[in-house]
């Protein structure tokens, strides 16, 4: 027992990652800045699952335990999309989960923006087209923005977060 608290003493912080606080903190600094122009300092996000495995909700449920804390962005998780500014779309878009996506988009203030996350919006998930699904989602949401991956990551979520914006104050 003693080699082991002697050794754990010895050695640094093990759960630290430098390179991405860094790259965390540049990020921030530029989403921050998107978000002060264009969304009056914070960004309410509608998370909305179609159908999914609930994969991408489980990382987007990372995005607020202490390591990545989008809060310190700007950007929050919204129960209602009357509250919202954007909806993040996720998983398939199944016969019985259209009619309730469809009106928590119409439910978003106007102007809407959907970002879709994960393999399933886009059909690239290993599903086959059944009378049970009626995706890609783009053919019933105007996607302003698509994060790919099966999950895609937290960081990558925020990437993609990132990306949105960027796409939106060069449209603006």
């Amino acid at each position: 027992m003693i080699k082991y608290w002697t050794k754990r003493f010895s050695s640094s912080i093990l759960t630290e990652n430098v390179e991405l606080e860094d790259e965390l903190k540049e990020i921030q600094k530029e989403i921050k800045s998107h978000i002060n122009k264009k969304f009056a300092g914070s960004l309410a996000i509608r998370m909305v699952d179609s159908g999914s495995c609930n994969a991408c909700e489980a990382e987007c449920n990372a995005l607020s335990n202490p390591y990545y804390d989008l809060e310190r962005f700007g950007i929050y998780f919204v129960a209602s999309p009357r509250h919202a500014d954007v909806m993040l779309l996720s998983g398939l878009m199944t016969f019985n989960m259209q009619p309730h996506v469809l009106d928590a988009y119409e439910q978003l203030p106007n102007p809407k923006w959907v970002i879709s996350m994960g393999d399933c919006p886009v059909m690239k998930a290993p599903f086959e087209k059944t009378y049970a699904i009626t995706a890609p989602a783009k053919q019933h949401l105007p996607i302003a923005y698509h994060i790919n991956g099966c999950p895609p990551t937290p960081l990558e979520i925020i990437k993609g977060i990132l990306e949105f914006l960027r796409k939106f104050a060069s449209n603006s």
